[in-house]
């Protein structure tokens, strides 16, 4: 999991992501903002489907994937293969990985190591504002 050497394969201009992305897209997507907990569009989300990075459309979760937590964001056990990158964050007095989309450099959230232990043991703690669902095709 201490992959942060990949090249993202979008890159773009403060200006053409602040023109593409509404201002809270972009607090957290481009300066890794976080989204008020329990607020988020897929915290209590669980229909069918699969989640895309809302800034460049790469594929990240699968609803499979997908688990309830109380941590007040969405809450993945695990990502698609190769889709994030992670990098060591001690801010605000804390020792986390934070979780960037791999194709774009997109701050998604940060895994921690408590989730679901009859899976990966891990916890994909995700802002929702960072997300697109599209959902399984009926």
């Amino acid at each position: 999991m201490n992959d942060s050497s990949k090249t993202p394969q979008v890159v773009k201009s403060d200006e053409e992501w602040k023109a593409q992305l509404d201002p809270e897209s972009y607090y957290v997507l481009r300066q890794a903002g976080t989204e008020m907990p329990h607020t988020g569009k897929y915290y209590n989300f669980f229909d069918g489907g699969k989640y895309y990075c809302k800034a460049c459309g790469a594929y990240l979760f699968s609803s499979d994937q997908k688990f309830h937590s109380s941590c007040g964001w969405p809450s993945f056990y695990d990502v698609q293969k190769g889709a994030i990158k992670y990098i060591e964050d001690n801010s605000h007095g804390m020792r986390r990985i934070e979780t960037r989309c791999a194709n774009c450099d997109s701050h998604l959230g940060h895994v921690f190591d408590d989730g679901p232990l009859d899976k990966t043991g891990l916890r994909y703690c995700i802002n929702s504002v960072s997300l697109t669902f599209k959902p399984e095709k009926q």
